[in-house]
């Protein structure tokens, strides 16, 4: 049963294991960068089992921390990449659940300043939250003197390549009333890039200004629990009959361990094998929590099982 500790043991897939496996789960919850594709590259044979899980009247859904494009770019680029029949409603991204939380759970009287991209703007603007788009870019402006709106009563950070300290400075200032709330899209610390190269996640900026704000964001995205409240809440999944294919330990392990769903690590990402190893061998509980059921080499060792 996913949660037990003792069960965790980074068990290889292979054949008959992963045949069994996928007969007994009904939904497949997917990370998309490092699982799906790398880049602009689709990883081999994952629009084949995508595919195939769905003619096999499998619940398939992707659930990602990237923030920077809005759902239905998301539809686009995997049309683009070969993938067939994905609908937006499968997707479920971290700016697409920070706007609904907002919405839905928050019930926000008010206005959002947003450190962010334009996924999340996008989002935010699709699901009706009023929200301030600060570009911060006014020559000369210092945090002494630009102007702070009144009715401001979230600050949600994500992903900003054009972070600047006026923008960290502002809502730093909102985030002094205690009635402000305070929504971070992730905490992915960072990401890859091509030629071995990294670029700093949401992660990173949110914990900038937890730093200067002295106090802790809710998390939206993986490792919380909220990502798949959204799917159960919406389509009945049974955390039971469910399995979580990723790519990082510390996300989408966790995030499947939260969660109480069985989770799979696949060695196209982030995360290698000897490090889900060192884990399952370590003592320390929080490290024990981040390893998987299973590990396969790639989601392209579903397709015998299929």
């Amino acid at each position: 049963m996913a949660g037990a500790l003792s069960s965790r043991g980074c068990r290889r897939l292979r054949g008959a294991q992963l045949k069994d496996l996928l007969k007994e789960k009904h939904c497949v919850l997917f990370d998309c960068d490092g699982v799906i594709w790398n880049g602009e590259k689709p990883v081999a044979g994952a629009p084949e089992v995508v595919n195939m899980l769905k003619k096999r009247g499998k619940s398939v859904f992707f659930v990602t921390n990237n923030c920077t494009r809005p759902r239905e770019s998301y539809v686009q680029k995997f049309l683009r990449l070969g993938f067939k029949d994905v609908v937006q409603s499968e997707i479920l991204s971290s700016s697409y659940c920070s706007a609904i939380y907002l919405r839905d759970v928050a019930k926000l009287q008010g206005k959002v300043y947003v450190i962010g991209c334009d996924g999340v703007h996008k989002e935010l603007r699709e699901a009706g939250v009023q929200f301030i788009e600060d570009d911060a870019a006014v020559p000369g402006a210092t945090i002494s003197d630009c102007p702070l709106e009144s009715d401001v009563r979230a600050v949600l950070v994500g992903y900003d390549d054009e972070l600047n300290f006026l923008k960290l400075a502002k809502a730093c200032c909102y985030l002094r009333n205690p009635d402000c709330l305070f929504l971070a899209t992730d905490r992915d610390p960072w990401h890859p890039l091509r030629g071995g190269r990294v670029t700093p996640g949401s992660g990173s900026l949110a914990a900038a200004l937890e730093t200067a704000a002295e106090r802790k964001a809710t998390v939206i995205g993986k490792p919380s629990r909220f990502m798949f409240q959204c799917i159960a809440s919406q389509f009945g999944v049974d955390p039971r009959r469910a399995i979580m294919v990723g790519d990082r330990l510390e996300t989408d392990i966790l995030f499947g361990w939260s969660c109480g769903v069985d989770t799979v690590l696949t060695l196209t990402g982030v995360s290698t094998l000897e490090q889900a190893q060192a884990y399952r061998d370590s003592l320390a509980p929080e490290k024990a929590i981040c390893v998987p059921d299973y590990v396969v080499d790639s989601i392209a060792d579903f397709l015998p099982a299929l």
